[in-house]
């Protein structure tokens, strides 16, 4: 999606999009036919178009990381990020919540992290003789929550709550989210020393996990490009709010009203229910997968200006939504297969519906 694609007036050129497949990503796809639609996709089209605009000013490739943070928020989940260091993980997280005109804020994670320091703690005000609850950073709209598996168990559970029932419970009182409620968060793959590997039960709030790569040869040359007078990052201060917490709601509300063929609800179940009698795989995947795919790819249909989801459009969202959330039998693991090479076994497998 680019700027020459919209006319003066907001509404976009009609044309025909291509339809997504796994190695694509939404950015390369044409502005879409509205006139065939049933649904007025327009706001998440124009929404799309700007927030990437932005976040291009700043960031050199990474698309898909893009187009799936996006798609995330329209399905009302939460993402984790996983890369070595340096590929504009968290620069990128930051960047999305400067285009959006809503409260953001940032959690690192560390070894000594209190599950007090991110939700809050009540506290006995002297004044008035009463106790008082003292939000935490958790409280935001768009929260980063930085090296994730820097934190042990007990911080990670405090996030078990808020990610799935968007609430926090603190000494027996429930204060609800604000929303829409976002959380991204990142960790390196690499690291051992003080990490802690996330318990499944958490991986499986995640809508997705993004796995990021190291950029291609000429993206590293626009890279250098791009910053070779600017060391400091001035161009962060380009990226202007572009999005608010009403317009994310209409997204997700347009969204919702996509339409999915009874065969693709088929299709996704096979899907899922094949993780869970693979050969090589310890663990499959829960019913929230089956959910998470059902809604990431009515996103991905929409932002592709479309009102009905194709199989292209879950073949695309199949592996950030699986990745984490299956496990490989040891035996598999230690002949060094990886999650990916199974979903794409099963994928190839089934039955695409016409």
């Amino acid at each position: 999606m680019s700027e020459e694609q919209i006319d003066p007036t907001g509404k976009p050129e009609e044309k025909t999009p291509e339809l997504p497949v796994n190695e694509e990503v939404v950015s390369e796809q044409q502005a879409p036919v509205w006139s065939q639609n049933r649904l007025d996709l327009s706001p998440v089209f124009n929404a799309v178009t700007a927030v990437k605009n932005e976040l291009r000013k700043v960031i050199v490739g990474q698309e898909e990381m893009m187009d799936l943070l996006l798609a995330a928020i329209f399905s009302n989940g939460h993402v984790l990020i996983e890369g070595v260091p340096g590929i504009a993980k968290t620069l990128t997280a930051k960047l999305l919540a400067q285009t959006i005109d809503v409260g953001f804020s940032r959690i690192q994670f560390t070894p000594d992290l209190m599950p007090s320091d991110v939700v809050g703690t009540t506290v006995f005000n002297m004044k008035t003789s009463e106790f008082t609850f003292n939000a935490g950073p958790i409280f935001a709209i768009i929260v980063l929550i930085d090296d994730i598996n820097r934190a042990p168990a007990k911080t990670q559970a405090a996030l078990f709550e808020v990610m799935e029932e968007y609430q926090v419970t603190v000494d027996g009182e429930t204060h609800p989210m604000r929303q829409p409620f976002f959380v991204v968060a990142t960790q390196n793959p690499i690291e051992q020393e003080g990490t802690y590997k996330l318990p499944e039960a958490q991986l499986d709030r995640f809508i997705f996990k993004i796995n990021v790569n190291y950029p291609q040869l000429e993206e590293e040359k626009a890279i250098l490009r791009r910053f070779r007078n600017d060391f400091n990052l001035a161009l962060k201060g380009d990226v202007k709010p572009v999005f608010t917490d009403s317009g994310i709601e209409t997204c997700r509300r347009l969204v919702e009203q996509v339409q999915i063929r009874e065969e693709l609800l088929d299709y996704i179940a096979a899907l899922v229910h094949n993780t869970r009698q693979h050969p090589d795989l310890f663990l499959g995947a829960s019913p929230r997968a089956s959910l998470a795919i059902l809604k990431s790819s009515k996103a991905i249909a929409a932002m592709n200006g479309r009102d009905f989801v194709t199989p292209d459009d879950i073949r695309f969202v199949a592996y950030p939504v699986l990745n984490h959330r299956i496990i490989l039998t040891p035996e598999r693991e230690m002949e060094g297969f990886d999650t990916g090479d199974v979903i794409e076994d099963i994928l190839k497998k089934l039955e695409v519906p016409r």
